[in-house]
């Protein structure tokens, strides 16, 4: 998987060097998600600057101007799209009305299709993602109306994140994960895919931030917040028409979807281990089977991610 991460400074009272320190910091830590390649989003004098590199963001030095009110990051972990050509790796770069940036967490199944169906622009970038700023371009806007259209259109695992030149910060939540924070005394806005990187980067920078309120969103919500702070929402139609069991692989499949949970992990957890695995070069069997002999949500997770560190021959000749 990925992460995205980022700030808004509305109230502009935090320093210079504690948000450029965040900015490493929330890098850093979503490194957990996506090693591959790293990449921000800023406004510079009203340019719209990317800087992306494939290069775990450890190894990046991310440096913003003093005067940035707002960046958009994200952290890769390649599925489609070699990450070795950078045109590959996260934000992209769009035109609709306004220049944007938008970074995405999860994989799109139909974006060829689209392309071909809906007579898209050829581009280099192979990277399914960008079909997002395609559909978005293909509206002549940026709106809830076009993220609305681009958010019903694709098929997959997705939550989008989007920074125009202006500094509106969007969001378009679908099943992968967010966690968005907002510090009302400081008037400043912080998200990252997930809790446990939230706080691994506070651990990372040498300040006590005060209580903060957590900002929800769930699958179909959409929200942008403005740069003087203020928040919009919206909503789009979830689309359940295409999933795992389109595909006809319980057919061949060892594990019985109707036993009791393993762990604390759902069936819908091990569907989309076994909708992903193909990206990894791993089959649904092997991941039925896997479940099926015990081996927990995180373990499967970790063959898939990191199969040179734990095979399923390996797993298998353990028992």
């Amino acid at each position: 998987m990925c992460a995205l991460f980022g700030f808004l400074d509305y109230g502009r009272r935090v320093p210079a060097r504690t948000l450029q320190k965040l900015v490493q910091a929330l890098a850093n830590a979503s490194e957990v998600r996506g090693h591959h390649a790293a990449g921000i989003a800023y406004n510079k004098e009203e340019a719209l600057t990317i800087f992306k590199r494939p290069k775990p963001a450890h190894k990046l030095h991310f440096r913003i101007p003093e005067n940035t009110t707002a960046v958009m990051g994200h952290t890769r972990l390649t599925t489609q799209g070699d990450q070795k050509h950078n045109y590959n790796n996260h934000p992209f770069r769009g035109q609709a009305g306004t220049e944007f940036a938008l970074a995405h967490n999860g994989i799109i199944y139909n974006d060829t299709t689209l392309r071909s169906k809906l007579r898209l622009p050829e581009t280099q970038i192979e990277t399914d993602s960008y079909i997002a700023v395609q559909l978005i371009e293909a509206r002549k806007e940026l709106s809830f109306e076009s993220l609305r259209y681009a958010a019903e259109q694709v098929r997959g695992y997705f939550t989008f994140t989007l920074l125009d030149r202006q500094n509106n910060l969007y969001f378009v939540k679908g099943e992968s994960p967010l966690f968005l924070i907002h510090f009302p005394a400081l008037g400043l806005y912080i998200y990252c895919s997930t809790k446990e990187i939230m706080t691994a980067a506070f651990k990372q920078i040498p300040v006590r931030f005060p209580k903060y309120e957590v900002v929800t969103l769930t699958e179909g919500e959409m929200l942008r917040i403005s740069p003087d702070g203020k928040i919009i929402r919206s909503s789009y139609t979830v689309q359940n028409d295409y999933h795992i069991y389109s595909h006809g692989w319980f057919g061949s499949c060892l594990c019985d979807w109707d036993k009791p949970e393993k762990g604390s992990c759902s069936d819908e957890d091990y569907l989309l281990l076994i909708e992903l695995c193909g990206y990894y070069g791993a089959d649904p069997e092997t991941i039925c089977y896997l479940r099926e002999l015990g081996y927990s949500y995180t373990e499967i997770e970790e063959y898939l991610m990191y199969p040179e560190n734990y095979s399923a021959e390996q797993a298998l000749a353990e028992l």
